[in-house]
């Protein structure tokens, strides 16, 4: 089921997605001060591109205030857009039964883009 959810969310739009993030983490990776905001970028492409079966997991070992601080400078910078963005995405899949394991990747990527620093993949 996770490969037929993902090959189904790759067509619809998710490769689209996953490469505007790609792009958004090349941009803000071209700046020293950007560098840690595109690599949380690239966390959100990852999960983007291949949604079905990824955990987001909170960090066992995290970096305590730095990343509360990197996260509230985030939500400032676009993560709150991009956070409501994936909600809207999520409400409008789930008014179908078909959508619901759609709207289910959609919330799992707004709190993933809403907080993305002290998270990880697995």
């Amino acid at each position: 089921m996770k490969l037929l959810g993902n090959i189904i969310w790759l067509v619809f739009g998710g490769i689209l997605i996953s490469f505007e993030y790609l792009i958004s983490s090349l941009l803000l990776m071209a700046t020293i001060i950007g560098i840690p905001f595109g690599i949380q970028t690239l966390k959100l492409a990852i999960v983007a591109l291949w949604p079905f079966g990824v955990e987001i997991r909170l960090k066992q070992h995290n970096s305590g205030c730095l990343s509360t601080i990197m996260n509230l400078i985030w939500i400032f910078i676009g993560g709150f857009w991009i956070s409501l963005t994936h909600i809207v995405f999520g409400v409008l899949f789930a008014i179908t039964i078909i959508g619901i394991p759609f709207a289910r990747q959609h919330f799992k990527l707004a709190g993933l883009a809403l907080t993305p620093f002290g998270k990880e993949i697995s």
